[in-house]
């Protein structure tokens, strides 16, 4: 059977909505074609996309690899066909914050002036892979360990960790902290795009609790109110200055990775080109960009 445009439809519909039913509402299609078009999918690729042991399914591992291609796939489909897009191919760039920190103003004045007829367009997307898996990006910049299968990704350098404070904290009067001075304080976490979890710390010395936020604005609005601190990188403190926020240095806490990740094959051919384009761009200063976690 030819596969077409609506088996990445349905196949990527499903993934999200996590029931046949509300894909086949969400598609304005029957459920029993919508089940077919699934089943010629997974018949094709000779490999089961969903764990059906549950009402909700569940992306298996192979799922999980597709998705991530599907989604770049119709998105680069969608937009060969979008006349509104005829003309420059913009190379777009996922981030869920802080991008490259202080030096990305000067990667897309740099970018612009060797490729004008290419633009490099940041997007923002709160969620812990920028946007990768929907296809939203070409590329995108994930702090910490890639968490995914099915897509490609390099480090392009690590970023020093900092601990953000409200000005009103005793600890905000140093000049440094280290893990063991914030055990027993709240700890604001950013759980849909953040990297920080409790394995920072040892066993002895946790924070007291978590307050849990969904984006940075939220989180820097806790820490100004000095409802906890925050662990992040140095970037915070270049692309998110905050009244009643002060950075410090995390002395005694492991680097992040800032990793390039995309689609395999990439759903633009300057996406090889952009790694080392950015690791130019950051070669003098490579542990002093970041974000929040």
């Amino acid at each position: 059977m030819t596969m077409e445009l609506r088996h990445l439809r349905a196949f990527l519909a499903i993934a999200e909505e996590g029931t046949v039913t509300h894909a086949a509402a969400r598609l304005r299609i029957g459920q029993p074609a919508l089940s077919r078009t699934l089943k010629a999918l997974e018949t094709h690729l000779g490999v089961r996309l969903f764990d059906r042991s549950t009402h909700h399914l569940r992306l298996t591992d192979a799922g999980e690899s597709f998705r991530i291609r599907a989604a770049a796939a119709l998105n680069a489909a969608e937009a060969a066909f979008d006349p509104d897009r005829v003309g420059p191919w913009p190379l777009r760039l996922g981030h869920a914050w802080s991008a490259l920190g202080h030096h990305t103003a000067t990667a897309l004045h740099r970018w612009q002036q060797i490729h004008p007829e290419m633009p490099l367009q940041l997007l923002r997307t709160d969620d812990s892979l920028a946007g990768l898996a929907q296809g939203r990006a070409d590329a995108v910049l994930v702090r910490g360990p890639m968490p995914v299968t099915g897509a490609r990704s390099t480090v392009l350098f690590h970023e020093q960790r900092m601990a953000a404070l409200s000005s009103r904290n005793d600890l905000a009067k140093r000049s440094e902290v280290a893990l063991d001075d914030l055990a027993g304080q709240t700890l604001i976490m950013n759980t849909v795009s953040g990297t920080t979890t409790l394995r920072l710390w040892s066993p002895e010395h946790q924070p007291g609790r978590i307050a849990e936020v969904g984006n940075t604005d939220d989180w820097l609005a806790a820490l100004a109110a000095d409802q906890g601190f925050g662990v992040t990188t140095t970037a915070t403190a270049d692309v998110y200055p905050y009244p009643g926020v002060t950075y410090l240095p995390l002395t005694d806490a492991p680097p992040v990775p800032v990793n390039l990740a995309w689609s395999d094959p990439p759903s633009h051919p300057a996406v090889p080109d952009l790694a080392a384009f950015i690791r130019e761009i950051a070669q003098p200063t490579t542990n002093e960009a970041g974000g929040p976690e």
